[in-house]
């Protein structure tokens, strides 16, 4: 659409960071306390069934010493591999300007492999990540608050007809405070978490004191004694065991929030060894109990570490860390939808700011509404935990799959890293993300087909988006008329009228269909006239030195450019401000916006399948106006309809 902002590459740069002040170590504690009450939730909630999974779900295991040992390892170890070394170490290098996750690493791949022709792949891969993403979003609200609630079942058997409507209540009023915005109760988020992590750490050392034995699981001969053992029950295992990792892609997609040292301070010296206290306490008390009472225990380990009259407090707190968690997931989505708009995978949205100082704090109704929808339909469908903990995994396990193969590009493109220091790295990355996944693979019939089905939905809707915009930029540019020959020509024939006419240019080159079709029909030509377009760039951020680019066409013409980065708010008019090379200074009162609307019309030789068609001209009738996404005055904005094949 003509109206609608472009893509163009930027260029990065590396952040300046200040080093050895008081001030600067205050800062980095700040961040690390918050990104222990936002990032951490989603993998800081696990060990409410990760450990419980593997032995009572799908593929159940024996009680024994053998897969006790063999189970807490593969945790320990999948827990050092996977977020450890792959994310927190290694992926987090690969940031755009600070910013993580799936798209922001596409962003900066496309930067550099623009002109490859495998340019494309790193592209598609990253879409999918995201498409599977908002199976994950929806599934973690779902399975997180479930988990908690159950707890009550511990405290009161007879309690288990009210877990349902329970948690259907507090994730319904999750959904409904999300206009609010986070900032808040933002602030509560980590006082809460940091109780959460000590009491949980706290529960599994008391366990590892009594029963000390089970530390010999960081021995990673256990876990491959288990695979010995068992063969493909173990595998299998695996599709329970990633649970306990689930979350690791959140702190990569949630970097930009917190930044890269106060993470990793949040993990490796507090995150971590709360969790692993945890699922190390759980196997301490499992292995300590006769056949008869594991057997029961295993039902709900996590809450059965608690001395009984801490029980009910326990379900409390771990209510609330999964109310967290869940706020965490559905504003990353908020997000992730937010880049996909301003990259052009997804149609202009309404978007709402609800904090005046933070710039990310925002609000997407129309996500909200859908993930809200899906949650409840999760819940009455699966009905508990153990049920969702199969349609968990697929989601995940398929993202971070994608992220290696990402990782390995970048390796390879961008950090040049010698072969044979990259390959063995990357080897041990595949084998251990390829088995979870396909592990989780096997989970497809009882649940797993949900966000693989959500994902291919997304995926379909994302490329499609992105191919008919390709399409329609296309033919605009064929027809578009050279913008040196209408200013000689239109100068002298119409009538000139006081004001600023700006027009809305989705190409920096040609002259606008708004414009030709304001001649035609209104045979007048303001005393300015500003062709304007909106790029937006591959970076997460653009200076505001950077921000705006002016050429003087003359007779009172000009081709004005603003640069925005992905993350950035596109507000026209706060730009216009800043800009002074375009004559006078930019009045609202006195300045009109003229926008073009296209109608599809079926093409005779249609570039896209029929039903792609439908859907892209479906999306477009349906998109949010340029008036809303560019921040426009309402009542300065003109509106002038054309039609277009594709």
């Amino acid at each position: 659409m003509s109206d609608e902002p472009s893509q163009t590459n930027g260029k990065r740069d590396s952040a300046v960071r200040p080093h050895g002040s008081r001030q600067h170590n205050n800062a980095v504690a700040k961040l690390a306390a918050g990104a222990i009450g936002i990032v951490f939730g989603d993998i800081g909630t696990s060990p409410l069934y990760a450990f419980r999974e593997t032995f009572i779900g799908a593929h159940p295991l024996d009680l024994d010493r053998i897969h006790v040992l063999g189970v807490v390892s593969l945790i320990f170890w999948s827990m050092t591999l996977v977020v450890t070394l792959q994310y927190v170490t290694i992926t987090m290098r690969a940031d755009n300007k600070g910013q993580g996750g799936s798209l922001a690493l596409v962003a900066l791949l496309t930067s550099v492999m623009r002109k490859s022709r495998f340019g494309w792949v790193a592209v598609l891969l990253g879409v999918f990540a995201t498409a599977l993403f908002y199976g994950d979003s929806m599934i973690t609200p779902a399975i997180s608050v479930l988990s908690a609630v159950e707890g009550l079942t511990v405290v009161q058997p007879g309690l288990g007809h009210l877990v349902i409507p329970i948690a259907l209540t507090l994730l319904i009023f999750l959904f409904l405070i999300q206009s609010r915005g986070t900032a808040k109760i933002g602030a509560l988020f980590a006082p809460i978490m940091f109780v959460y992590f000590l009491t949980i750490g706290t529960l599994g050392i008391i366990q590892i004191v009594l029963h000390p034995s089970i530390l010999l699981a960081f021995n990673p001969w256990y876990a491959v004694q288990f695979f010995i053992t068992d063969g493909m029950r173990a595998f299998l295992a695996l599709g329970s065991v990633v649970l306990a990792v689930t979350g690791s892609e959140a702190l990569f997609a949630d970097m930009g929030h917190f930044g890269k040292k106060p993470m990793r301070i949040a993990w490796y010296g507090f995150v971590m060894p709360a969790l692993l206290c945890n699922y190390f306490g759980q196997g301490a008390m499992i292995l300590a109990l006769d056949a008869a009472d594991a057997a029961e225990a295993i039902k709900s380990p996590f809450f059965i570490m608690a001395p009984e009259f801490l029980r009910l407090p326990l379900v409390i707190l771990a209510t609330m860390a999964t109310f967290i968690a869940s706020q965490a997931v559905i504003s990353g989505s908020f997000s992730v939808t937010h880049q996909a708009i301003q990259l052009g995978f997804i149609p202009r949205l309404s978007i709402k700011h609800t904090s005046a100082s933070e710039a990310g704090q925002i609000y997407i109704p129309f996500v909200n509404w859908a993930i809200m929808i899906s949650v409840i339909l999760l819940v009455l469908t699966f009905q508990n935990s153990s049920n969702l903990a199969s349609a968990y995994g697929i989601a995940v396990t398929g993202a971070m799959f994608i992220d290696t193969c990402l990782i390995a590009i970048v390796m390879v493109v961008l950090w040049k890293w010698k072969l044979w220091y990259a390959v063995p790295l990357l080897a041990i990355f595949f084998i251990v993300d390829g088995a979870y996944f396909a592990a989780n693979l096997t989970k497809v019939p009882s649940g797993g087909w949900f966000p693989l089905a959500v994902g291919a939905v997304a995926f379909v809707i994302l490329t499609t988006w992105a191919k008919g915009r390709q399409i329609m930029r296309k033919n605009m540019a064929e027809a578009a008329m050279p913008i040196e020959i209408f200013t000689k020509s239109a100068a002298n024939s119409a009538t000139r009228v006081p004001g600023t006419a700006i027009f809305m240019a989705s190409s920096s080159v040609g002259v606008p269909s708004a414009l030709l079709h304001n001649i035609k029909h209104n045979k007048v030509i303001h005393e300015r006239v500003v062709i304007l377009t909106v790029n937006i760039q591959d970076v997460p951020t653009v200076e505001p030195e950077d921000r705006v680019g002016v050429k003087d066409l003359g007779q009172g013409f000009y081709r004005l450019v603003l640069n925005f980065g992905f993350m950035q708010e596109t507000d026209v008019p706060k730009a216009l401000k800043t800009v002074k090379e375009c004559g006078m200074e930019f009045d609202m009162m006195t300045t009109s916006f003229f926008l073009s609307r296209q109608t599809l019309l079926p093409s005779k030789k249609p570039e896209m399948m029929v039903w792609r068609e439908k859907l892209f001209a479906w999306m477009l009738r349906n998109a949010a106006t340029a008036m809303e996404f560019f921040k426009l005055p309402t009542n300065r904005v003109v509106e002038l309809g054309s039609q277009m094949e594709i």
